[in-house]
């Protein structure tokens, strides 16, 4: 039977670095995960400890993980669709080309990318700006490989559509650097029906090309299709529904591409206190079960007190 690549959001520290996410995605009972090499919301980044990786990359090997399935998101504040501010573009464009350094300093193969928002400027002129950025940060033809993310066209946000992302993907000149990364709930809040997948899936193909899909995010969402709200919800309690989801995540044309949780934490009050927990072992579980429990968020709640 082959290996079912799954896996969650976790975290990466300055203390533990590469081993601490490995740990933690382990703890899932995932085999697979992503992380942010910072925090996602600023551009500060620390030394890689080459220690903690190597002692990482031996715990996937002895675990069954393959590093080629792990994702890096780059920080979701990146944003190559402007260049109102020549300095900020630039900026962005170097961070994003030594992040991808990172990422190769880590041993891993992908790093998934917000497209951008054109915060006015047009879309016409916002994907010319992604263009000409990424031509910049991969102008080597080897290294690590930019996943472009599906966007569920919130605010100004570029490629919420199939035909967007083939425009940026066209316009690179090294594009066998570049994949797609697929997101559920971006894809149901853009306006697509993701209840019948595969039909989906010949539309990406006819466009883009079946073989670009790099790892998909699995999400339900808050919205109904069309919202264009990006709101990802847990899975079997919003709109995609637990069923469309396994179908997605089970069907044969995606078993050799990683799968992703990016679900929200499960909030409860502890005493007076607010507190959140990460659902991704549970959420594994049923998902490997194919079953969903009604009772999850409870026994979320109760696993972690």
């Amino acid at each position: 039977m082959e290996k079912l690549i799954i896996g969650s959001h976790v975290s990466f520290t300055k203390e533990k670095g590469l081993l601490g996410s490995t740990e933690e995605a382990l703890s899932y009972g995932s085999t697979t995960f992503m992380f942010y090499t910072g925090a996602p919301q600023n551009t500060f980044r620390g030394k890689i400890d080459e220690e903690l990786t190597k002692k990482a990359q031996d715990l996937m090997e002895k675990s069954n993980i393959n590093i080629d399935d792990v994702i890096v998101h780059a920080p979701y504040i990146v944003n190559l669709a402007n260049d109102k501010d020549e300095d900020k573009f630039n900026f962005a464009v170097n961070f994003l080309k030594q992040e991808v350094k990172r990422v190769k300093q880590l041993g891993v193969k992908k790093i998934v990318l917000h497209p951008g928002s054109h915060v006015g400027l047009g879309e016409e002129k916002g994907l010319e700006n992604i263009i000409k950025g990424l031509n910049i940060v991969l102008d080597e033809k080897e290294g690590p490989i930019i996943c472009l993310e599906t966007m569920a066209g919130k605010g100004t946000e570029l490629g919420y559509n199939f035909k967007q992302l083939k425009t940026i993907i066209d316009g690179v000149t090294n594009n066998h650097r570049l994949m797609v990364c697929m997101d559920t709930c971006h894809m149901n809040d853009a306006g697509y029906d993701i209840t019948d997948f595969d039909k989906l899936l010949d539309e990406f193909d006819q466009i883009i090309g079946e073989e670009k899909i790099g790892c998909i995010h699995i999400n339900d969402s808050k919205n109904e299709k069309g919202a264009h709200k990006d709101r990802h919800e847990n899975i079997g309690l919003g709109t995609i529904g637990f069923e469309n989801i396994i179908n997605i995540i089970y069907n044969p044309r995606l078993k050799k591409v990683s799968k992703i949780l990016e679900t929200p934490y499960i909030s409860t009050k502890d005493g007076d206190k607010d507190r959140s927990y990460p659902p991704y072992k549970f959420e594994i579980e049923m998902i490997k079960n194919k079953k969903y429990n009604k009772n999850f968020l409870n026994e979320i709640r109760n696993y972690y007190k």
